[in-house]
């Protein structure tokens, strides 16, 4: 028996696949296009030209500011000079009788205007003008050096005898020590109620820091040649055979200062136990104790005393460039000698 025919057909090949691609690749930044030669070449001079601008003007700028400084450094130094160089005022010559002005004011010492070298010259010129009927020494000082002030008390009694002419002194706020020592070569002291009139004594400051050094672990090295050469030393404990020779050496000065007072106001004078002890009194107890003669000011007495209303002043004033001239010269030495407390003063 034969076998059933199949008639079914063969089995087709499965379709081909064709091949999955390849993963792609991760996508790439875009490129950006380059900026042309020629706008990048632009910037860069622009850059260029913009801070030489910059530069050019800053120079500018800096010449112009040294230019300024120069010219008014120039100019700071043309002053000094022409201050140095000019000669000190003094008044022109008066063509009638008038009353002659000298001021004493503030400290007298011989780096002020109230030194003696400036007073004696003025109180000189105004002794000579044939005009000048009197001399007035109008005073608001606290006082200073002695030295300063007797030449100054010197020079008015000389100039009084050679010209035969009346001194007066008006006193305005103050006329103490140093000034009263000026004062009483007057012929008369003219005072204001509230003036302050006196101080007839002699002082020496100074500081002493041997305890301070001490304290603080400083040791004090001096070397002197001569045994009183460190006489006063503030750094020093003091000795008592140099502050009784210091003593001594003011008490004399001060009997120098007494007898000029006695001198100059003779009988007037109503001495007290205190008149010389240093206290300074008003001007209405000046008055009282014969230290002053009478109220007045420098108006009424040219008015009612000197008879010769118009005031002519005498007092040079001394330029600031002398000033500093003269400060610098002595400033070291005499800043070292005040610092120390060396130098008597009347104030």
């Amino acid at each position: 028996m034969s076998s059933p025919h199949d008639d079914s057909l063969p089995d087709a090949p499965p379709p081909a696949v064709p091949p999955s691609p390849p993963p792609a690749a991760s996508a790439a930044p875009p490129v950006t296009a380059a900026p042309p030669v020629a706008a990048v070449s632009a910037g860069v001079e622009q850059a260029i030209e913009r801070l030489a601008r910059e530069l050019l003007h800053e120079r500018r700028t800096e010449r112009r500011w040294r230019g300024f400084f120069r010219l008014s450094w120039l100019l700071l130094v043309a002053v000094v000079l022409w201050m140095l160089f000019v000669q000190r005022t003094h008044p022109s010559a008066p063509n009638g009788p008038h009353t002659a002005l000298v001021d004493v004011r503030g400290e007298i010492a011989p780096d002020t205007e109230a030194n003696a070298e400036l007073l004696v010259g003025a109180l000189k010129q105004a002794f000579e003008d044939s005009g000048a009927q009197a001399v007035v020494v109008r005073i608001n000082s606290p006082g200073g050096s002695p030295v300063q002030a007797g030449i100054v008390n010197d020079e008015i009694r000389r100039l009084k005898a050679k010209h035969q002419k009346k001194v007066y002194a008006v006193v305005e706020e103050m006329c103490a020590s140093g000034a009263y020592y000026i004062a009483v070569a007057a012929d008369e002291i003219f005072v204001d109620k509230a003036s302050l009139v006196g101080s007839i004594g002699v002082l020496m400051d100074g500081f002493g820091f041997a305890g301070a050094m001490e304290k603080l672990g400083i040791e004090r090295r001096l070397l002197t040649a001569g045994e009183n050469k460190g006489m006063l030393d503030p750094f020093s404990p003091q000795n008592e055979r140099h502050k009784a020779y210091a003593q001594a050496m003011i008490d004399q000065i001060h009997r120098q200062f007494i007898a000029v007072v006695k001198d100059g106001r003779g009988s007037r004078l109503k001495e007290a136990p205190d008149t010389f002890s240093g206290l300074f009194w008003n001007g209405e107890e000046a008055v009282r104790l014969g230290l002053a003669d009478r109220f007045g000011t420098l108006d009424s007495v040219a008015r009612d005393v000197v008879k010769a209303e118009e005031v002519i002043d005498y007092t040079p004033r001394e330029n600031v460039a002398e000033r500093l001239a003269k400060r610098f010269g002595a400033a070291l030495g005499e800043g070292a000698v005040r610092a120390l407390g060396f130098g008597a003063r009347l104030r």
